[in-house]
């Protein structure tokens, strides 16, 4: 039964292994792939794609109902919009609201990283622009988009420059590069993009979450020796400084390609790094632990196993949350464990929602110390209240 269920999570995924010499096929059903955040007002917005455009729409219900669509970019143009790879959505200091997403361009798995705003709480969308400098067609994508204390927008956005310099040099170079660029200007212009480190994973999604001190950090699958696919932590200097990266997880497990499964972090006021993380080294294995860059996490957990997949976290107070999804023969369960005293021990699995269709990956959302999971499906977008 344990590898009926882990075949059939296979079979139902969004997308399975990618490799650097291997092309995928793009997903065939519904794109699912949706942010959605709370502003200081406490209203919703959420973002995905229909058609060629970034849609934004809000609510005033916490999610019962939402608003007609606004269009974020005006003339139509080729989006991503799948779990570990979808448009994303954060607000400035003012409720100013910035959207970015990855661009397929002409060849396979190539991308631009794209950005919009808006001043006026979604009533108009600036133009448009491309973060970051370098125009190869190329991977430039699965972006990640956070705001730090000081007002000062931040993407990182993996990267295949320097596996294309490499191959040209006839040099060995294994999956691809994390790379990332800010704003000072709310938007307007991006700096120079710098690499943060060489021989990360090349499609799993990016986890970004703010310090206690406002700085922004990066949590995401590296590689490490003969395609060892565990996971790195940095702070993202903006300062002029140079970024420390570390080892965060150690599992050792080594597979030749991609797991299409990025990890979850959340940062407490008391500096606690709160992550889950994927792997399959023995069977399918979604993991909590609290990092300590440099050394193995403690309060390692196996929060779910064979059939489970893109979890997510979120901390408030003492309370801690941890939500995935978990595939089945009879579709997709919404998943949902829950601790009480910082991480230590989580209660036992339980369903909070069911979709017999396919659903993208959730999102743990906080408002005002209530907790909410956001989960785009075939059917509808939900958001669903969870206990304290």
């Amino acid at each position: 039964m344990r590898y009926l269920l882990i075949a059939l999570f296979c079979l139902l995924s969004p997308a399975l292994f990618a490799h650097d010499g291997m092309r995928m096929e793009m997903p065939k059903g519904p794109e699912l792939g949706a942010s959605a955040a709370f502003d200081s007002h406490g209203r919703l917005w959420l973002v995905d794609a229909a058609d060629g455009h970034v849609r934004l729409r809000h609510s005033d219900d916490d999610g019962r109902t939402l608003s007609a669509p606004v269009e974020v970019n005006a003339a139509a143009e080729r989006i991503y919009a799948e779990g570990e790879n979808r448009p994303k959505l954060a607000f400035g200091p003012h409720d100013e609201i910035y959207v970015s997403w990855s661009q397929p361009r002409a060849a396979p798995w190539t991308g631009f990283v794209r950005f919009a705003r808006s001043p006026d709480r979604g009533e108009h969308f600036s133009e448009p622009l491309t973060v970051h400098r370098d125009r190869a067609e190329i991977t430039h994508r699965f972006d990640a988009l956070a705001v730090d204390g000081k007002g000062r927008l931040v993407i990182a956005w993996i990267d295949k420059r320097d596996l294309l310099a490499a191959t040209a040099a006839g040099k060995p170079y294994l999956g691809a590069a994390i790379y990332y660029s800010w704003s000072d200007d709310g938007g307007k212009s991006f700096v120079p993009e710098r690499k943060l480190v060489d021989q990360s994973c090349e499609c799993c999604r990016i986890a970004l979450a703010r310090t206690p001190t406002g700085e922004v950090a990066a949590f995401f699958r590296s590689i490490y020796g003969d395609n060892i696919r565990d996971h790195a932590y940095a702070v993202l200097r903006t300062d002029g400084q140079t970024s420390q990266t570390a080892r965060a997880t150690f599992s050792d497990w080594q597979i030749a390609g991609c797991p299409h499964h990025g990890p979850g972090l959340a940062i407490g006021a008391d500096g606690i790094r709160h992550a889950v993380w994927y792997e399959a080294k023995g069977q399918p294995t979604i993991w909590y632990g609290q990092l300590d860059p440099g050394h193995a996490p403690e309060h390692p957990l196996a929060i779910a196993g064979a059939g489970a997949g893109h979890a997510d976290v979120a901390v408030h107070g003492r309370i801690v949350w941890v939500a995935w999804n978990q595939v089945s023969a009879d579709g997709y369960a919404l998943m949902l464990r829950r601790s009480s005293d910082n991480g230590a021990h989580f209660d036992a699995p339980r369903e909070i929602a069911r979709s017999s269709g396919a659903a993208g990956s959730p999102q743990l959302l906080l408002k005002q110390g209530r907790a909410f999971v956001a989960w785009n499906t075939a059917t509808s977008f939900r958001l669903v209240e969870l206990p304290q």
